[in-house]
Order: structure tokens, then sequence, then C-alpha cells
């Protein structure tokens, strides 16, 4: 029998994410066939270890192929704590891919899964990791080995955080957001003049102010991490341009895919949850089919005009 070649079609090289799947990438067939595609709109889910979709794309574009990515990985909070929901208290716990492995493990999962990512970033593309306490420290010293450029650390406050039942600390409300280049050489892509715009005139800075997802964007069923549209829309809007290729390695729900069709962006989003990539499939193809779902967040199309951004 003759050995079978893996070398990557021009199509490939090109696009990885058209997956083109051949017989002579058939060793890749089961993980990266989409779960969902929507050509027309540059959509794409994937079921699966995203270190697995994110090796094949390396293989065929070593040099990166990705403009920006979000990424919201496991806070592995599933400690069997209690928190505060809605009023009511109910347990912390999320799921087994929430489970903390010790710090030791928790560290080097981070270190894995950013290397997968900057591999797969273009030279002047950038990454967001949203995070808590409990990993954003990690993320930090494990982009800082990796040689990524930190950019920013944008602190999402929670106006209407839960509050803390055991009394016996301070309220958690907010969160991290880190944004980096690849590396120390990249040019990275900042919209100033829009985000200045959107801020009054005046230089935006690292503190915004969002409240929790809305009822509308649970329509369909929620994520126990899900992220406001408005968090994602306003990191898409500074960091990416129409057309690009926007990545969301732990996509859950898909508040990346929802902001991203609002944008006209291209979006990758990967999940080992079938479940949370049915709400995303119905969250995509609502916002496709209604496009000014969201129109609350659109102020800015007017100073897009007025910038001609």
């Amino acid at each position: 029998m003759s050995k079978i070649s893996t070398y990557p079609t021009r199509e490939e090289r090109d696009n990885p994410f058209s997956f083109s799947v051949r017989e002579t990438a058939a060793k890749y067939k089961s993980v990266i066939e989409p779960y969902y595609s929507d050509p027309k709109h540059h959509v794409k889910l994937f079921h699966g270890d995203c270190l697995k979709v994110l090796k094949y794309v390396h293989d065929v574009a070593p040099e990166g192929c990705v403009d920006t990515i979000f990424a919201d990985p496991p806070y592995f909070l599933s400690n069997d704590g209690i928190t505060c929901h809605a009023g009511k208290m109910v347990s912390v716990n999320k799921g087994k891919w929430d489970k903390s492995k010790g710090a030791y493990e928790n560290h080097v999962f981070n270190l894995t899964w950013l290397e997968a990512c900057q591999k797969a970033l273009k030279p002047n593309g950038t990454i967001w990791v949203s995070g808590t306490s409990h990993i954003i420290h990690s993320v930090g010293y494990a982009m800082q080995l990796l040689g990524f450029k930190i950019l920013n650390d944008i602190i999402w406050y929670k106006r209407n955080a839960p509050p803390n039942l055991s009394c016996r600390y301070f309220t958690h409300s907010t969160e991290t957001v880190l944004w980096a280049a690849k590396n120390g050489k990249s040019k990275h892509y900042f919209n100033y003049p829009l985000m200045k715009e959107i801020n009054g005139g005046k230089q935006m800075r690292n503190v915004w102010t969002m409240g929790a997802p809305s009822r509308a964007e649970k329509t369909f069923g929620k994520h126990p991490t899900q992220k406001p549209v408005e968090l994602l829309y306003r990191i898409l809007q500074a960091s990416t341009k129409q057309n690009d290729l926007v990545l969301d390695p732990f996509c859950g729900s898909s508040s990346t895919g929802v902001a991203a069709m609002m944008l006209k962006r291209k979006y990758v989003g990967i999940d080992q949850e079938s479940d949370y990539l049915d709400i995303s499939k119905k969250r995509i193809s609502e916002i496709i089919a209604d496009p000014h779902l969201f129109d609350c967040l659109r102020e800015d199309e007017k100073l897009r005009e007025k910038l001609n951004l």
C-alpha cells in the first residue's frame, strides 16, 4: 500500500478553516469536519478539542491565519461551593471541564492552549483572554513565557454582580480581560479613533462597566460562563476590521460569534459540548436572520461613517 500524503492543498494553505477534508488528510477527518457551517456568512463551528483543530491549522498554515482570538477558558471554579443566582443559592459547579486539577496542571493547560493559539495567529494578530483571579495570573505568566506582547489588562466591572453569600470577603464584581499581540514584533491593529469617539471624544480607559448577558441573549438556553454580547462587540470593534477572521477556542454559546456577525467578521468557534454548540447555531442563525436584534449596540455605525472607517 502506498503511503498517504498529508501535504496541504493550495486551498488549505490559503484558508485553513475551509477544511476541505480529503482522503490525504483522513487522519484529521473526525476532528475537523464542521459541526455547523454557513459558507455564505463565513461561519464554522467545530465539536471537539481545540488543541486538535489548532494543530491541523498550524500544519497547513504554519505562518498563522487568524486575525483575532477571544478565549474564555475554564476558570476551574467547580469546587462544590455556593453562589447566588437570580436571588437564590446555587452550586458553583459548572461541569467536568471546570474541575481543577491543581495549580500546576491548570497552568500547564493554560500554557498548552495559549501556545496553540499563538501559532494560529497571523504575525500581527492579537488574542483576548478573560478570567477571574483564579486563572488570569496563570494566563498572564504563560503569555510572558511564550513571548506574547501584553497590550492591556481590561477590567470588566459588572454593575449587576451577584452578592456574596458568605459575607466573609468583598463581593466579586470584576473580571480581567488580557489583550496581547502574538509577539514583540507584531504591529497590532487598534481602532483608536472609534474607541475615542464612542467614549465622547476622550481616550477610552481600561475599565469597562457592563452588565451580565440580557434575557434576550439566553433565549435558546444559557452557558454558565456566558459573556455579554456588549463585551465582545467592544472587543471586536477595537481590534478587528471587516472580514477579519475571529476564532473562539472555548466558544460555549458563541457570544463571540454573534458579535462577529453583527460586525461582518468571519467566525470559527470550537467547543467540546454539543449542547452549547446547538445553542450557538441557534443564536448565530437568529442574528443572521435579524441583523437589527441588538441595535442598541450599533451607535458606532454613524461614527464609522463620520470617521470614514
